[in-house]
């Protein structure tokens, strides 16, 4: 059984582990540092429940070897919120009503920060193609789009509200933001 030391750093908070050398990012997480946060699903990188910020890039932590982590830096989304403060992006979807079950609510959420990261004001179209590896089971993606773009605009300084995203713009049931294509390995988009 060969064992990998490891040093790295988890929402702020550096960890001196050692690993097995098959562990997963997810069971590291989740069995190894206490952050349930992190969902397990499906696990062969398809429903985005799992998804992490790798040094600011989502990865799924399902297919994704814990000692792959070493010297980096990880986000989930017990890092998000400042003590009762929540992340916009937590905001948006708590007032648009987009948790529903709430199960891929963290994978859904932190896959919104690296897109905003990456791109602050998304169109609509941006939206469903970056979130497209994030896939919801309860009953489509019309609020989730709405918050993201609601995150979006409150942190580019814009209002809160429901401005940019009304009625049927896209994010019709499930054909709208799903996929394989958001959270992929460690090569990220």
């Amino acid at each position: 059984m060969r064992e990998i030391p490891m040093t790295v750093v988890v929402n702020g908070e550096k960890h001196e582990l050692t690993v097995p050398a098959w562990e997963t990012l997810i069971e590291c997480l989740r069995d190894r540092l206490g952050l349930l946060g992190v969902k397990k699903s499906c696990d062969v990188q398809v429903c985005g429940a799992c998804t992490v910020l790798l040094d600011d890039r989502p990865v799924s932590a399902c297919t994704v070897l814990a000692f792959e982590a070493r010297g980096k830096s990880l986000r989930t989304i017990e890092g998000l919120a400042r003590g009762d403060e929540l992340h916009p992006v937590q905001e948006a979807f708590v007032e648009h009503g987009a948790l529903q079950c709430g199960f891929c609510t963290p994978g859904m959420i932190m896959a919104t920060v690296a897109l905003l990261g990456e791109n602050p004001r998304p169109t609509a179209d941006e939206v469903k193609h970056y979130m497209r590896g994030n896939i919801c089971r309860c009953t489509g993606y019309k609020r989730i789009l709405e918050a993201i773009l609601d995150a979006s605009r409150r942190m580019s300084g814009g209002a809160k509200g429901n401005g940019g995203a009304k009625g049927n713009d896209g994010a019709k049931g499930n054909d709208g933001a799903k996929g394989n294509g958001g959270t992929k390995g460690t090569d990220g988009r």
